[in-house]
């Protein structure tokens, strides 16, 4: 079930009208029908792994009761890693098995020796590795005594599962999440409003955007080899838009959903693209895990603290391992280990810092320079995208070598599997799309969300016509139907 589907659009009104009416006032009413709704939604894409989720979930509920409990440091620590090890295991085997089977037998053979690689006939679970991160962080702070586990377990159950944040994330902390689950929640018509106008602004992001960005992207990069440097070039910018408008949009939509019901869910991008350096990009991009990652890896590791060697290990070991993160393919590492060498000449001059306000925060326009610098910063990231989408290494490669060849300066070509003139109407759309996206991403950077701008400055009539024209707009482009690209995560 899909967010821009259909089937999604009948579920999300109904469990809306049941919650507040059905349910009314009663807060253990309303946290037993948003969790039925949550395995509903997940076994909307496949029964058996309700299995898997509800294991997880009395896994990390249990073992929390039991650190809480230990009055013995290694009677906790027993615990604790019980639930670390299975959590990781059971990760580990879904999405890394194959992969290293397979990365085993190509070691062997390069020694002349004969090895089959052995691999698992498994689907992945949808969202394993956010739900399996929800868990994790909310056992790591029991342990470190940051919160008290929770011992009533269908609202453990629903921090879990929360079906708008279920199966592409944010990915909530128990200190955010938790307190708001607890509480009685009462309807707020203007947070409700709110919530369906960010909805409408992810599904923009996602259908207008995204999805006719990836029909010419997925064209370019499946067949790399037919094209020139500059075509090439070319999708690397229409995969930085896909990838933004998608995951982005799912975003809104989640966080959009959430309001519905009285939650607040953390905010999981901030205008990544207008980052002046790399480390602006990675505190706008995937905020939630960044952030995950920061807290639960990097400043345990010692973060930026310590010889400098130590900080070129713990950089290096962060971007690893969220490339890995991503996906079981080198070209994931290889994303990785190319932003650790964008991040470290901040980090190691200390600038890593120098920009937490956002860009033209007291001007209509930026400066010449902090255009410059964002313009610079896209071209990094667009570069690295290149490896993210990339099938493997080699095709990586190959998609530089004719970037950085004398065809990048060649004209663009695609093949014409259009009619006439319905091939530039589509280039059309897309060029108008994105410049809807980013103008009034510009023009809202100071708001909650972009879109808010138009609801706060514009009078009713301008407004009711632009929710009219987009409406229209995600009618008329939604039946390109791409699968969101963080589910396969």
């Amino acid at each position: 079930m899909f967010f821009d589907s259909v089937p999604f659009a009948l579920f999300l009104p109904v469990v809306f009208l049941l919650y507040w009416f059905a349910a009314g006032k009663n807060l253990r009413n309303q946290n037993r029908l948003l969790l039925m709704a949550s395995y509903f939604f997940y076994a909307s894409w496949d029964w058996r792994f309700t299995f898997l989720l509800l294991f997880s979930t009395l896994l990390d509920y249990f073992t929390g009761i039991k650190i809480s409990e230990a009055t013995r440091q290694n009677v906790k620590k027993r615990w604790f890693w019980t639930s670390i090890v299975i959590n990781l295991g059971f990760l580990g085997l879904f999405k890394y098995f194959n992969f290293f089977s397979e990365s085993f037998a190509s070691l062997i053979s390069s020694f002349g020796l004969q090895a089959n690689a052995f691999s698992l006939k498994v689907i992945l679970p949808v969202g394993i590795s956010f739900y399996t991160f929800h868990g994790l962080s909310y056992v790591i702070d029991i342990y470190h005594n940051k919160i008290r586990p929770e011992k009533d377990f269908s609202t453990y159950a629903l921090f879990v599962s929360f079906f708008p944040l279920l199966v592409a994330g944010p990915i909530e902390r128990a200190t955010h999440l938790l307190p708001q689950i607890q509480k009685k929640r009462a309807f707020d018509y203007a947070t409700g409003i709110d919530g369906l106008k960010q909805i409408l602004w992810g599904l923009f992001k996602k259908i207008v955007v995204a999805d006719q960005c990836a029909e010419y992207a997925n064209l370019i990069f499946n067949y790399s080899d037919q094209y020139s440097g500059s075509t090439l070039l070319f999708g690397a910018f229409l995969f930085a838009f896909q990838i933004y408008g998608d995951f982005s949009g799912y975003s809104d939509m989640a966080i959009g959903t959430a309001k519905l019901f009285g939650i607040e869910l953390l905010k999981n991008f901030s205008l990544p693209y207008f980052s002046r350096d790399i480390a602006e990009f990675w505190r706008r991009w995937h905020i939630s895990l960044t952030s995950w990652f920061r807290d639960y890896l990097y400043i345990p590791l010692g973060g930026s603290r310590g010889r400098t060697w130590q900080k070129i290990r713990n950089t290096f070991i962060v971007f690893w391992i969220s490339g890995f993160w991503h996906g079981a393919n080198w070209t994931f590492l290889a994303w990785g280990t190319l932003h650790a060498v964008y991040f470290l000449p901040l980090l190691l001059s200390g600038t890593n810092r120098n920009h937490l306000e956002i860009a033209g925060k007291d001007r209509k326009i930026p400066t010449l320079r902090e255009f410059l610098k964002i313009f610079s910063t896209f071209m990094l990231v667009t570069f690295a995208w290149i490896f993210f989408r990339s099938t493997d290494i080699q095709q990586a490669f190959d998609i530089f070598g004719e970037i950085f060849s004398r065809s990048l300066f060649s004209r663009p070509y695609f093949p014409l599997t259009l009619p006439r003139g319905a091939y530039w109407s589509e280039l059309s759309v897309i060029f108008i799309a994105v410049s809807v996206l980013i103008l009034t991403e510009w023009a809202g950077r100071k708001q909650p969300y972009p879109f808010a701008l138009a609801a706060k400055q514009w009078k009713w009539y301008y407004r009711y016509a632009l929710y009219y024209l987009i409406i229209l707009a995600i009618i008329n482009f939604s039946t390109k139907n791409q699968q969101f690209i963080y589910f396969q995560f």
